[in-house]
């Protein structure tokens, strides 16, 4: 998945793939997760989101199946 870099204390990059509905998301520590059923309306505020770690914490995690995949 082709993910784009964002400036973030804790987020490296994050990428989309709205054929699956699937989020990825690059930490700075290197870790990568895929969260599954993202709608796409939540890619773009979180795309666009102020603060990506923010966002993250309060819209992402824990509200979605996951899988680390790097």
């Amino acid at each position: 998945m082709d993910r784009e870099y964002v400036d973030s204390e804790m987020i490296r990059s994050i990428g989309f793939d709205a054929n699956t509905s699937t989020l990825e998301v690059e930490f700075n520590n290197g870790a990568v997760w895929q969260y599954f059923d993202f709608p796409e309306s939540n890619w773009y505020e979180f795309r666009n989101s102020e603060s990506k770690g923010k966002y993250f914490n309060k819209e992402i995690r824990n509200h979605y199946s996951e899988s680390r995949v790097g």
